[in-house]
């Protein structure tokens, strides 16, 4: 095949699932095993880890690593090579990834390393034992060679005060406002979410790589029961991420005179077509909760770098944090994800597969490079969320060498129209926008959060504790009613 020499393409893929806790394995050696794992899976005699020129770590959770990269490359026994990270985000890998592919598509890299681990549930295993642990420190003057150069915030002053800090806490805000948009009864909404998730679930079942291969039927995930509980109105447990993992990803990028000096197989070769990066705003200055000006853009964007069309993918993974990331995400991207001639993901979902922080991505990745080569043609796309629904990136990939040279499209202009205002604090009457109601470990109602639009367009934020209001935001459909705030609490 006729194949541009600086067309960056995946040569191995590994992932590494931990279930012993006792081991103490820290995240770095997690990403090691993998990157270990995906230099196997190039299937050729010389190591290609030997001739790495940068490694890229997704930011890390369960350890603070001030340059995770860095160790990686140590216990690979590298000498000097470029490291990279970034700002917290689930769209990391797939960014990471794209900056990688710009440097070897300009001549600047040959060979890189992407990978990311965590070893979240012995963090939270040894947290609840009162001991310590071990793991590497670095010191505060380490620094990577390359960083996206972006702070990490949590969210808008204003959430952060009214206690918003969570996904679980803003997705089902998005969740609860997409239901009201499409007019559907509660009832009628969980059966629809059941049936998306399932097809997930049942990816995962089929994913020797997922955490949890269990195939659960739409009943069993919507269903609430003392297993299943209610965690943020309307999502049981079996609807949200699930970071209690310990995994890591990694995967080979290169140029393809590299793949072929190298002897990789061509059967091998995974090339990335095109990507995309967006940004939308917090979630209190968007405009709406249920669109997304940055997938609206971005996704169409990676297309068209790749010259392909939505209707030319044969494979698809649509972040699934929550059902409302795949949901905003399938409508501004004009994909069912009940399609039953394409499934809407290859990994199997965060709430399945699982939700490694940062890296589920790394992840899809993977997934999405072994699904190829065994398809053996297509084109597939890996879309990534950061935050609450706020940073994007894309990725388009094919076993098909690219008809151009890669680029990463990002937006010449600000995508968002002009930003919402928030106030800080509303006394007055205002129009319920959206809402959630928090609920225990013991699957009681804690709390209820409120989102509201002023007489003067401004959004404000609110909560209850009350009984009643909880009880009347749970048995109906009241966005668009007028609620009674103070200070920082609202009555119906």
């Amino acid at each position: 095949m006729k194949v541009d020499p600086r067309s960056p393409v995946v040569i191995g893929v590994g992932q590494v699932l931990s279930r012993d806790t006792e081991a103490l394995t820290e995240p770095i050696e997690l990403a090691v095993a993998a990157a270990r794992a995906a230099a196997a899976d190039a299937g050729v005699r010389s190591d290609p880890l030997r001739r790495l020129e940068a490694v890229a770590v997704t930011p890390i959770v369960s350890w603070r690593y001030r340059d995770p990269a860095r160790l990686v490359a140590d216990d690979l026994g590298l000498g000097s090579v470029a490291t990279m990270t970034a700002a917290v985000g689930g769209n990391t890998p797939q960014m990471l990834m794209n900056r990688l592919a710009e440097r070897i598509t300009a001549g600047q890299l040959d060979l890189a390393l992407l990978c990311g681990a965590e070893s979240y549930r012995t963090r939270m295993a040894v947290r609840r034992s009162g001991t310590h642990l071990d793991w590497r420190k670095q010191d505060d003057e380490t620094v990577p060679t390359w960083t996206d150069g972006e702070e990490f915030d949590l969210g808008h002053p204003v959430e952060l005060t009214h206690g918003v800090l969570l996904p679980t806490q803003a997705y089902p805000l998005f969740e609860n406002a997409l239901r009201h948009g499409e007019g559907r009864s509660l009832d009628d909404h969980m059966d629809r979410l059941g049936q998306i998730w399932e097809r997930f679930s049942a990816v995962a079942a089929r994913n020797p790589h997922a955490w949890d291969r269990t195939a659960y039927t739409a009943r069993q995930i919507t269903e609430v029961t003392a297993e299943n509980r209610i965690v943020g109105f309307p999502y049981t447990k079996h609807m949200v991420s699930n970071p209690n993992v310990d995994m890591a990803s990694a995967a080979i990028v290169c140029s393809a005179a590299t793949a072929a000096e190298l002897g990789v197989a061509t059967d091998r070769w995974v090339f990335l077509h095109g990507g995309s990066d967006a940004k939308d705003p917090f979630m209190s200055n968007r405009t709406s909760f249920v669109t997304s000006e940055a997938i609206r853009w971005g996704g169409p964007a990676a297309l068209a770098a790749a010259g392909v069309g939505i209707d030319d993918l044969t494979r698809v993974d649509l972040y699934s944090c929550f059902p409302a990331a795949v949901e905003i995400a399938a409508r501004e991207l004009g994909i069912d994800p009940l399609d039953p001639g394409r499934e809407p993901t290859v990994w199997g979902g965060l709430c399945f597969a699982g939700g490694p922080w940062n890296n589920p991505v790394g992840h899809a990745i993977a997934a999405m490079v072994e699904h190829l080569r065994s398809d053996g043609e297509g084109f597939g796309l890996v879309t990534a969320n950061g935050g609450n629904i706020q940073k994007h990136s894309f990725g388009v990939y094919s076993p098909t060498p690219p008809r151009r040279p890669f680029t990463a499209a990002t937006p010449a202009h600000d995508l968002a129209p002009e930003p919402v205002e928030v106030v800080e604090e509303w006394n007055g009457t205002a129009d319920l926008e959206t809402w959630t109601v928090m609920h225990g470990r013991d699957g009681s109602p804690e709390h209820a959060i409120a989102v509201a639009r002023t007489p003067e367009g401004s959004r404000a934020w609110a909560t209850s504790g009350s009984a009643e209001v909880m009880a009347r935001l749970e048995a109906g459909d009241l966005i668009g009613t007028p609620i009674e705030i103070r200070g920082d609490i609202f009555e119906l």
